[in-house]
């Protein structure tokens, strides 16, 4: 009888260790997986930034390139063959004005979007409180020729640059005169916000075919681009109309592309004499 008791006794203590560790693991699969540690957390962030796309990082760092623009698709278009490379980007403006936590979302975004390029601004105000790692931030005026060839003798020239400054058209128009011929083949040259070519009170005109405005010089670039066949007797062709190969006009903004523009032409042979079977229409 002892024996059977015993037994008895052990068979419930089994039970009960039994029912206590199934009781247990269902416990801890209800409850929450611990936090993930800062440095864990971190990387994940970090990957996240790697993957986005121009326009997610815009919104993750509040530039107005999305959202009061539609800048951010136009942009990757042109620039995703540098995503991984290593170059300078020089942004004209670093924005925010002197408000620090809103300073430098821009340059943010180029950072993450360009891993491995050196991001450099350029501000009437000070914003050198910004320069960290691949970011470097200038106090100067963007038509200084001086502040910008320090930044290319210290950076080397920049294979993009971003004209996000003042909009005024003369600034516009002396910084691209200034920065155009010291870029290197290849090189895209972006101006941001050229609305400000119809505004007078931002130096424009009312008159859309006014001279002097930053569209009166986009339309000069376009006509460039066809150079070799003006037949303005004596003509001789700028250093754009050779060297800008590509102009790529959007609301507000405009992607000019540096490369060889000296293709040749056929104009000596046919643009003195209509063939065909069309006709010219009457006056």
């Amino acid at each position: 009888m002892r024996t059977t008791a015993r037994r008895a006794g052990q068979a419930v203590k089994k039970a009960a260790q039994k029912t206590a560790r199934k009781t247990g693991r269902m416990q801890a699969s209800r409850e929450p997986a611990p936090a993930a540690a800062p440095d864990d957390a971190k990387a994940e962030r970090r990957r996240r930034l790697l993957a986005s796309n121009l326009t997610e990082l815009a919104i993750e760092f509040r530039t107005d390139k999305w959202g009061v623009h539609k800048y951010t698709p136009h942009y990757e278009r042109h620039l995703e063959h540098l995503r991984r490379e290593s170059f300078t980007l020089l942004e004209l403006g670093i924005g925010g004005y002197k408000k620090r936590r809103r300073s430098g979302a821009s340059m943010k975004m180029w950072r993450w979007f360009f891993p491995r390029a050196t991001i450099v601004g350029l501000d009437i105000e000070d914003k050198t409180w910004l320069t960290r790692g691949h970011i470097h931030a200038y106090l100067g005026d963007q038509t200084d020729p001086e502040v910008l060839q320090r930044i290319i003798d210290e950076h080397g020239a920049p294979m993009v640059v971003i004209d996000d400054g003042s909009h005024i058209p003369a600034h516009v128009r002396e910084s691209f005169r200034i920065l155009f011929p010291l870029l290197p083949d290849g090189a895209i040259y972006c101006i941001e916000d050229t609305q400000t070519s119809y505004w007078p009170a931002w130096g424009g005109q009312l008159d859309p075919r006014a001279p002097g405005t930053s569209m009166d010089l986009v339309k000069d670039l376009v006509d460039g681009l066809n150079h070799e066949e003006f037949l303005v007797e004596g003509y001789e062709p700028t250093y754009t109309d050779q060297w800008v190969r590509a102009v790529h006009c959007y609301h507000n903004l405009v992607v000019i592309e540096k490369g060889d523009n000296r293709e040749g032409t056929n104009r000596d042979s046919v643009a003195h004499e209509l063939y065909g079977a069309s006709e010219l229409p009457e006056a």
